[in-house]
């Protein structure tokens, strides 16, 4: 009897142990990401993003039953759960109301609607940096309101010719950034509202009440974006950029090796690695800026000077550089050899009272943001990065882009004829060798 009182102790014990463990895996979850880069985990500035929403946000999709979206995305909606479980997700088919959906703006199978604080946003995209971009804008609540200088034949936000801004600002107007005209000359200030100030490629000499304005709204505090080129200079801008400590050198940039690479013209830079900065850390894009002018900056001006954008060592300065070869250094005309800076990220303590820290960014060309250009290698993802900077998204700014590191296969010649030399030759033999050795041995028997 006693035997049998320990085994049915024994055996309730056990079961309640289980329940109490069933009870508590429903209420604590403990996971482990092993993945390469932590693929399967949020990183550390989407958590920051999330910390920084203090109440429930609510994401609902409209993805159609049975075709295996809603699985994938609930499966990726759950890792910001684990952080914030006053995140909740809904599922509506689309077939049920498809002219509510319509009229909802709802357009892809599997579109996120994500709401919060009485504002939505619409993504058609599943990846961490959407929806931690949509998050985030959010959590700061309204559009920002981007001014792009006019009427000096800036390139334009919403145009469409080869040098304009049209697609990249498109781009960023689907995340919450408003593009706006501003005409100097007739409004003679920068609104009051305006978060970020553009200055893109002016082909004509500005008004000096233009410039005057622009150099009040950099003294005020504002955050400036200035893309200049290697015919700006006599433009009438030297008060704004003696403002800044920076400066064009003469010339054009040019890179002698870009006929070995196969590019047509030698003024095009092509950059693979990039100084530190907020700007370019983790960045590892290669990016293509067509016709660039090296800066330089000037000691004592007051501002903390960066570069962001740097030139090859076998680049230089050269004064008449056509589309075409590399014309040869002369350092009698005052050419410049490389490498040499042609992007700036400046910070100085904010003079508003509204402002911790006042941002410029310079960059030698206005190029690699046009319609003609934008898609070439990182061109997209760096000027993204410039803006969130300027406009004070540090955390969007350095988002991991995290990939498997053995999705691609590299061989050389050498590997390939060993793998032929394996697979074809020795496999084949080994195996024939086998069967001979088993026929041999019944064959004796």
């Amino acid at each position: 009897m006693r035997e049998r009182l320990d085994a049915w102790l024994f055996a309730l014990l056990l079961f309640a142990g289980a329940g109490c463990i069933a009870f508590l895996s429903t209420r604590y979850g403990v996971a482990y990401d092993w993945t390469a880069h932590a693929r399967a985990s949020l990183s550390s500035e989407s958590r920051d993003v999330l910390k920084s929403l203090k109440g429930p946000v609510a994401i609902t999709s409209y993805a159609s039953p049975g075709t295996g979206l809603r699985g994938t995305i609930s499966a990726f909606v759950a890792r910001y759960q684990r952080f914030k479980p006053d995140l909740t997700l809904r599922f509506v088919d689309p077939a049920t109301d498809p002219a509510g959906l319509r009229a909802r703006g709802i357009r892809v199978d599997g579109e996120l609607v994500v709401r919060y604080a009485g504002r939505e946003q619409h993504l058609d995209e599943l990846s961490e940096r959407s929806l931690t971009d949509a998050l985030a804008r959010l959590g700061r609540g309204g559009d920002r309101v981007v001014a792009f200088v006019s009427g000096d034949g800036e390139r334009r936000p919403d145009g469409h010719a080869n040098a304009d801004l049209g697609l990249f600002m498109t781009e960023l107007a689907a995340r919450g950034i408003r593009a706006l005209p501003l005409d100097l000359d007739r409004s003679g200030a920068v609104p009051g509202h305006t978060d970020l100030v553009v200055l893109a490629s002016p082909q004509a000499q500005l008004a000096p009440q233009a410039v005057q304005a622009l150099r009040r709204y950099i003294d005020d505090g504002g955050n400036l974006l200035w893309l200049t080129e290697p015919e700006s200079a006599g433009l009438g801008l030297s008060p704004l950029a003696q403002a800044l400590g920076v400066q064009t050198l003469p010339g054009s940039l040019v890179d002698p090796r870009d006929a070995a690479a196969g590019l047509p013209d030698a003024r095009m830079q092509v950059v693979t690695a990039y100084p530190p900065q907020t700007i370019t850390r983790g960045f590892a894009l290669t990016t293509l800026f067509p016709h660039a002018v090296a800066l330089a900056h000037r000691a004592g001006s007051g501002w903390a000077v960066q570069p962001i954008l740097r030139s090859a060592a076998a680049s230089y300065t050269a004064r008449h550089a056509d589309a075409g070869a590399a014309p040869p250094f002369d350092a009698g005309a005052g050419d410049l050899r490389g490498p040499l800076d042609f992007g700036y990220a400046l910070t100085r303590l904010s003079p508003s009272p509204a402002k911790n820290q006042q941002r410029v960014v310079v960059i030698g060309d206005g190029d690699f943001l046009s319609d003609s250009f934008l898609g070439n290698g990182g061109n997209r993802a760096f000027g993204e990065r410039v803006f969130n900077w300027l406009l004070g998204d540090d955390a969007l700014v350095a988002m991991p882009a995290r990939g498997a590191p053995d999705r691609h296969l590299a061989l050389g010649q050498r590997g390939l004829d060993v793998l032929a030399l394996i697979f074809l030759i020795a496999v084949p033999l080994v195996l024939a060798g086998f069967g001979a050795a088993l026929a041999w041995r019944r064959r004796r028997r």
